[in-house]
């Protein structure tokens, strides 16, 4: 019997909510077109030495915005689009297949009981933030 999604997607999000993880994921190039833009806008206003100066300030202001905006894992993963979440499934399978389990309320039970799925799945999840959404990661309340 194939495993739904959503019930990975739910195990994942439970095992994340569990360890306390939060994550920022870099939204570098929103940093970059600001910075590019106040560059151009110096040079406009000021010419080379406006672009110097624009391009530092927007620099400046671009790692400003883009850092420190974490979010719990579990609402990270529920805004994934569903490829992603299809990669995420993928990995996540291959370490669950061989449960015996009935609903995703069992399923979850039998893996929070298990510390070594725990640690399995929680790779998985820091793999996937770090590689594929080039995150970091918090863990704690």
């Amino acid at each position: 019997m194939p495993i739904p999604i959503d019930d990975v997607m739910q195990l994942l999000c439970h095992v994340s909510e569990a360890r306390g993880m939060k994550a920022a994921v870099k939204h570098s190039g929103r940093g970059a077109l600001l910075a590019g833009a106040t560059a151009f806008l110096g040079g406009l206003m000021g010419g080379p030495p406006g672009i110097a100066v624009g391009g530092a300030f927007g620099g400046l202001l671009g790692a400003w915005m883009t850092s420190g905006q974490f979010k719990p894992v579990p609402q990270i993963l529920l805004e994934l689009p569903p490829i992603e979440q299809q990669k995420l499934y993928d990995e996540t399978v291959d370490i669950i297949r061989h449960l015996d389990w009935t609903d995703v309320a069992q399923l979850t039970a039998l893996v929070m009981g298990n510390a070594g799925l725990q640690q399995k799945l929680t790779g998985v999840l820091i793999n996937y933030l770090s590689k594929e959404l080039r995150a970091q990661i918090e863990y704690g309340e």
